[in-house]
């Protein structure tokens, strides 16, 4: 299916690695110019490598920021203007918080949670908007907490329910400028931050982390930890042009994990 996407131009938050940079080579792959961003510049350099070996046909940037710094994300935009033109696609995405029960987490550590995964998505659309057409296409990242609440994750399940809500009021109105946004949430798809988990949960229960992996798939009806390539594929449709009618709505890709209604 051709997804209309040559020629796009998309800014993709947190894509040094992990979702963020499965989505990225996706959208390269469908023929979408790319702005990828993190915090580290040795990551991001070898990520617009990759990016030119899957089409070189396409235009690949990079540049070093830090959303949690409003000033960073003005300037993230700013390039990403300067070197694509219109911004019509904005994926927003984030690090995960760190892992705690409520009596674990300080005051900087609910403000540092709340910085990095509700209000910089905040800034960033507020940022992008005045880039993107009408048409645009805005896809934030949360998290299959924001369903089924995940033990030990306290700042994410509160959080990531924030962006649902963003996600929802401005589907509204956005929409008289066709601009949809929607939220995908990932469930246990095989990244660094799925191994950081792992390997706290294995921590604090006395387990390697290999029996936690083999306990925590055998809850999953599809038996298997999810593909970076897999989720990207559904991510890039709700970016695409073919995603027509689809806004304000929340997707899990889980492979049958959440149990919720």
């Amino acid at each position: 299916m051709e997804l209309g996407l040559k020629g796009k131009n998309a800014l993709v938050v947190a894509s040094s690695q992990g979702l963020g940079k499965a989505i990225a080579i996706k959208l390269a792959e469908e023929g979408a110019n790319v702005m990828v961003t993190s915090r580290s510049a040795d990551k991001l350099k070898t990520v617009v490598e990759e990016l030119k070996k899957v089409n070189p046909a396409g235009n690949y940037y990079w540049h070093e920021a830090d959303i949690t710094q409003a000033d960073d994300i003005d300037r993230l935009v700013k390039a990403t203007a300067d070197k694509l033109g219109t911004i019509d696609i904005l994926l927003n995405n984030a690090g995960g918080p760190p892992a705690g029960g409520f009596m674990d987490l300080s005051d900087e550590d609910w403000q540092k949670g709340f910085e990095l995964n509700l209000l910089s998505y905040i800034r960033m659309i507020r940022a992008v908007l005045p880039n993107m057409k009408n048409g645009g296409r805005i896809l934030n990242m949360a998290s299959i907490s924001v369903k089924e609440p995940i033990q030990g994750l306290l700042l994410s399940n509160t959080f990531r329910l924030g962006i649902v809500g963003l996600t929802k009021t401005l589907a509204a109105e956005f929409a008289e400028r066709d601009i949809l946004i929607n939220t995908i949430a990932p469930g246990v798809i095989a990244t660094d931050r799925i191994d950081y988990l792992d390997q706290v949960t294995a921590e604090k229960q006395g387990l390697t982390v290999e029996e936690v992996k083999e306990r925590a798939e055998k809850q999953i009806p599809l038996g298997r930890y999810g593909k970076p390539e897999e989720f990207a594929n559904y991510a890039v449709f709700l970016l695409s042009s073919v995603n027509s009618y689809v806004t304000g709505q929340v997707y899990l890709i889980d492979g049958g994990k959440a149990k919720g209604i």
